[in-house]
């Protein structure tokens, strides 16, 4: 059986309950909900990239990448990436940050995707990403 590994980049907090910010089990990593914060510092409370969504947006891609690849993994392993929104009138906009950086990143093929709306993230923040990596 192979052994399941917790992962927590050095540019992430220790998460406040117990969950990981992904999870390794063979070459199958889940990355869990990830936001717009920004790296951690020691003694500053979790803080977003900005009030926008752009800036929270490529924040939050940045948080899923530095965990794929604390797990020895990239975007061309994504398989599944659901995006969550607080606004339905981010939409537009949210389709051009995330064509434009997964063009910029060189993504091989895209993975699947979805976008929903989700009224439950802490005030200030825009949107929550997670993604399902199949490695190899």
């Amino acid at each position: 059986m192979t052994d399941k590994i917790a992962l927590t980049p050095p540019t992430h907090t220790t998460p406040p309950a117990r969950f990981s910010h992904g999870v390794r089990k063979g070459n199958i990593l889940q990355v869990a909900g990830q936001v717009g914060f920004l790296p951690a510092e020691e003694g500053r409370p979790p803080t977003p990239a900005g009030p926008t969504l752009r800036e929270q947006t490529l924040q939050t891609l940045a948080n899923v990448k530095a965990i794929l690849e604390e797990g020895g993994s990239g975007w061309d392993d994504a398989m599944m990436i659901r995006v969550y929104l607080t606004d339905t009138g981010h939409f537009a906009e949210m389709n051009e940050i995330y064509n434009q950086y997964f063009e910029e990143q060189g993504l091989t093929a895209p993975p699947a995707a979805r976008t929903t709306v989700y009224v439950g993230l802490p005030a200030g923040l825009l949107v929550e990403i997670d993604v399902l990596a199949v490695l190899g």
